[in-house]
C-alpha cells in the first residue's frame, strides 16, 4: 500500500509539457551520438542546440504555467547529467585522438565534467538514502549549464580538428582551451554551491536528534519534514 502511494505521488500531474521536453532531451542523446560518429557534424550540432533549448524552456514553462511535478524534479536533472556526460565523453575521445599533442593532452580536462556529474549522482543517492534532500539548482548551476552548452556548441562548430564549420573558421587552440577551462571552473563553482544547503540539513538533523524529535527509522522529524 505504501509503495502504491509513493508511485502515485511520483507520477501525480506528470503529463506536462516540461516533462515531455525532458524526455525529448534524453531521446536526443543517442541521436546526437549517432549523427556525430557518422560524421554528420552539422546535424549533430543542430540536435545539440535543440537539446539546449529544451533545457531552457522546460524550466520556464514549468514555473510560468505552474507545471512543476515530482517526476519533473527527477527527469530534468537526469536529462541534464546524461547530456553533459555524453558531450564531455565524446569530446574527450575525439580530442584524445587528435594529431596535435597539445590538444591531445588537454582532452583530459573534459573528464572534469564527467567526474562532477558522477559525483553529484552518487552524492544525491547517498543523501536520499540517509534521509536528506538533494538541493535544487542554484543560480550558479544554471549559469554553469548555460555556459557549458554555449562552449560545447562553439567547440563542435569551430573546434580544431573536429569543428563542423572548420572550413569557415577554426578556433585557435588557446581560445578553445580558455573557453573549456572557464566552463570547467564554473562547473566546479556550481558543485560547491550545493555544500551550504547540505550543511544546513545535516546541522538541522543533528539538532533534532539531540532533542529526540528525529524519527531515525523513517529519516524524518517526528512532527514533520526536513525544513
Amino acid at each position: 500500500m505504501e509503495n502504491e502511494k509513493k508511485k502515485f505521488f511520483l507520477f501525480e500531474n506528470a503529463l506536462t509539457i516540461p516533462n515531455l521536453l525532458s524526455v525529448i532531451r534524453i531521446l536526443l542523446i543517442p541521436v546526437f551520438a549517432v549523427l556525430y560518429y557518422q560524421n554528420h557534424l552539422l546535424g549533430a550540432v543542430i540536435v545539440l542546440a535543440v537539446s539546449g533549448l529544451t533545457d531552457f524552456f522546460d524550466g520556464k514553462i514549468a514555473r510560468r504555467f505552474n507545471q512543476i511535478s515530482n517526476l519533473g524534479k527527477i527527469l530534468d536533472p537526469v536529462a541534464d547529467k546524461l547530456t553533459q556526460m555524453t558531450l564531455a565523453v565524446v569530446l574527450f575521445l575525439k580530442f584524445h585522438q587528435a594529431n596535435d599533442s597539445l590538444i591531445k593532452a588537454f582532452s583530459w580536462v573534459f573528464l572534469v565534467f564527467v567526474a562532477k556529474e558522477l559525483l553529484m549522482v552518487c552524492f544525491g543517492l547517498f543523501m536520499l538514502i540517509v534521509g536528506l534532500r538533494p538541493g535544487a539548482a542554484e543560480i550558479y548551476g544554471k549559469v554553469a549549464t548555460f555556459v557549458f552548452y554555449f562552449v560545447m556548441i562553439v567547440v563542435f562548430l569551430f573546434g580544431p580538428e573536429i569543428g563542423a564549420l572548420n572550413s569557415i573558421l577554426v578556433l585557435p587552440n588557446i581560445v578553445m582551451m580558455i573557453l573549456v577551462v572557464i566552463s570547467a571552473i564554473l562547473t566546479l563553482v556550481a558543485l560547491s554551491s550545493y555544500i551550504p544547503g547540505v550543511y544546513r540539513q545535516v546541522k538541522y538533523r543533528r539538532q533534532e536528534i539531540r532533542k529526540g524529535t528525529w524519527d531515525k527509522k523513517n529519516n524524518k522529524i517526528l512532527s514533520g519534514e526536513i525544513k
